[in-house]
């Protein structure tokens, strides 16, 4: 049963095995995650890591092999196929790396977005010229794909994604054929959709540089999560710490053993010696560190 206060995406020991008559290839070796409602989470690996085939199961493009796999209170291992089916349309938007995937080239932006829609049955006219304002793109509606650069056929793709209402977006690699300035302004993008839409967004890639300013960024090595990286944007407490208030602050990584390592300029900032006590608390979506008296 749904709840909408239980996590978005629980990962819990997942397992993906891709056998061949002769081999069998581990995708995924047990890989443990959580995502909760509203976040936006970006998985960074390289290749052969394991993270496209996490971002597939996600999308119910393909099922998990063994452990489990609850999107948005929906068992993705004992789902069948007209569940799926209808998962897909309603529940989850998928961005593919590959424009050609989802843009047909002979119709303009706008004709694109709108025939997902009619396809999906769920045709709103407003709210897809409102999705084609959210990506940039109103000036450009009329356009047809010729006439756009990369990072503005992708943004079309984006709004096709979401003509459906989903709750969850998925991108594979959406900034891997655009510039670094591109890159940037896609990225605002995103966190702009987020919080308009209220969506709960995964995007995963190579290129760690597109992570700097998202919230939670997850590595992934050899078919399990290695790392995790948190950081906040409210250095209102941190102000010994960051000279500038507008900057994004690391403030902890969670390592592979699930070690909590804190950065040392943090620490000393608070008098706390590397070997002092310390009691971590969650507040308001904040981690927060306080020195406990030994």
């Amino acid at each position: 049963m749904k709840s909408e206060t239980a996590p978005m995406i629980e990962c819990d020991d997942l397992v993906k095995i891709y056998k061949t008559r002769d081999t069998e290839v581990m995708a995924l070796r047990g890989l443990d995650l959580t995502v909760d409602r509203g976040e936006f989470v970006v998985i960074i690996g390289a290749s052969g890591s394991g993270k496209s085939t996490l971002l597939n199961m996600m999308g119910g493009l393909d099922k998990p092999t063994m452990g489990k796999l609850t999107i948005d209170g929906y068992d993705m291992l004992k789902m069948s196929k007209t569940a799926l089916t209808t998962y897909k349309r309603k529940s989850v938007g998928f961005v593919w790396q590959t424009n050609a995937r989802n843009l047909l080239p002979y119709l303009t932006a706008r004709e694109n977005v709108e025939l997902i829609g009619r396809i999906g049955g769920r045709l709103d006219k407003a709210y897809a010229a409102e999705l084609l304002e959210l990506v940039g793109l109103s000036g450009r509606k009329n356009n047809k794909l010729a006439e756009m650069s990369s990072g503005e056929q992708q943004r079309v793709a984006t709004a096709i994604a979401l003509i459906n209402k989903p709750k969850l977006l998925l991108a594979d690699e959406p900034t891997s054929s655009v510039d670094t300035r591109t890159t940037k302004m896609m990225m605002g993008m995103y966190e702009k959709l987020q919080k308009e839409l209220d969506l709960t967004i995964v995007i995963v890639s190579h290129d760690p540089d597109i992570a700097r300013n998202v919230g939670r960024v997850i590595s992934i090595r050899d078919g399990k999560t290695s790392s995790e990286f948190l950081r906040t944007s409210n250095v209102a407490d941190l102000r010994k710490f960051s000279e500038n208030d507008n900057e994004q602050v690391e403030l902890a990584v969670v390592d592979r053993s699930g070690r909590i390592q804190i950065p040392e300029e943090y620490l000393k900032n608070m008098s706390v010696g590397k070997k002092d006590k310390v009691r971590i608390e969650n507040e308001d979506g904040k981690l927060v560190i306080y020195p406990v008296d030994a």
